[in-house]
């Protein structure tokens, strides 16, 4: 027979959260799992009611006090807890009455991380698709604009020697055009040049940002940094890097600018290490992340899950191409950019690996 030492040990080698409540519906005992979970230690909510320290609904509560009175069996699928620190989280959970005890055995999954990959994945596939729809696209525009172009230039050619300059001018026009549609299918392309990935300190990107965007509004924007020094050098192509991250805050500067005007904004660049993180389905122990959040409108909710999309821009006089290539180019540092948004609040989070040959 095992002694409760080692059940206990048991228990809190679980994947698994366990949390067990009292007839009162009060803690009585959660294993690692569940206190990483809850972010709570088992000594200190020992004797609190679930309640204090997560929420659900009333209807969640009686439903408890129900498996109780009746011994049944039940699992909750996607339900939405509040913790104590006003984090949310998503889990399945499962509840099992040990009548006999006087107790309610609940063993709950976190969903969180399952949900954000399985977001994560249709992102990247969704945006792969639309690069290649592109690339089609791009080389199917390109070959008629060249001889279109090539046309209009032979046209001047003859013109010229005729002496016609009115004419001319209108091949000039179709010859400029024809440039200016190629140079925005190239935009839609992205950075035809591969990475080539060099350490880079991340802060020397993130300043130079800076520096473009307070260079552009005339100092008129208060840009706040907010530091982790502590971050060591990220393999990185320097140049391609700040543009993906100017192009972002650029657009922060401009929402600003439109809306609110620069004395009422707020930028603020922030850096931080986070661990055991997801990119995909790959694991990163660490990742360096960069956050650029903008007290602006915030964006239209009908294009919020497309922003990173060629063409969708939440601004009149936006080409919806600089998002695009944001995520292009993060990409190819094997990282992510995530967006999340309201009104009066946007934050973009980029995701960086630490080491390249992460499993």
């Amino acid at each position: 027979m095992l002694n409760d030492r080692q059940l206990r040990l048991l228990l809190d080698n679980l994947t698994s959260a366990v949390l067990v409540l009292d007839e009162n519906l009060s803690l009585c005992y959660l294993n690692s799992a569940a206190e990483d979970l809850v972010a709570v230690s088992s000594a200190r909510a020992s004797g609190q009611p679930l309640e204090e320290v997560v929420r659900e609904n009333p209807a969640a509560l009686q439903a408890l006090r129900s498996a109780l009175a009746s011994g049944e069996k039940y699992t909750v699928r996607r339900a939405l807890w509040l913790l104590h620190n006003l984090e949310e989280c998503t889990v399945d959970y499962s509840v099992t009455p040990l009548t006999e005890l006087g107790l309610l055995l609940l063993e709950v999954q976190s969903m969180d991380r399952l949900l954000r990959i399985a977001r994560e994945d249709a992102l990247i596939s969704a945006q792969e698709t639309t690069r290649n729809l592109v690339r089609g696209m791009a080389h199917e525009v390109k070959n008629p604009l060249g001889g279109i172009r090539g046309a209009a230039q032979l046209l001047q050619r003859e013109l010229s020697e005729l002496d016609d300059d009115g004419l001319g001018e209108y091949t000039q026009i179709i010859i400029e055009e024809a440039d200016r549609l190629r140079n925005l299918v190239d935009r839609m392309l992205g950075p035809r040049v591969p990475v080539k990935l060099q350490p880079v300190n991340v802060h020397t990107i993130t300043e130079r940002v800076a520096q473009l965007v307070e260079a552009e509004c005339s100092g008129e924007l208060i840009i706040q940094r907010d530091y982790d020094p502590s971050i060591p050098d990220i393999p990185a192509d320097s140049e391609q890097l700040i543009q993906a991250v100017l192009n972002i805050a650029r657009n922060a500067m401009q929402a600003i600018e439109e809306n609110i005007g620069f004395a009422d904004g707020s930028l603020i660049i922030r850096t931080r290490v986070q661990r055991q993180f997801t990119i995909g389905r790959r694991h990163c122990s660490l990742v360096c992340r960069i956050d650029i959040v903008d007290n602006g409108p915030g964006i239209p909710e009908d294009i919020r899950e497309r922003i990173f999309y060629p063409m969708i821009s939440g601004r009149a006089e936006g080409s919806g191409l600089g998002l695009s290539i944001s995520q292009h180019i993060i990409n190819q540092h094997r990282g992510l950019i995530k967006c999340e948004s309201q009104p009066g609040q946007t934050e973009f989070q980029i995701y960086l690996p630490l080491a390249m040959d992460s499993p």
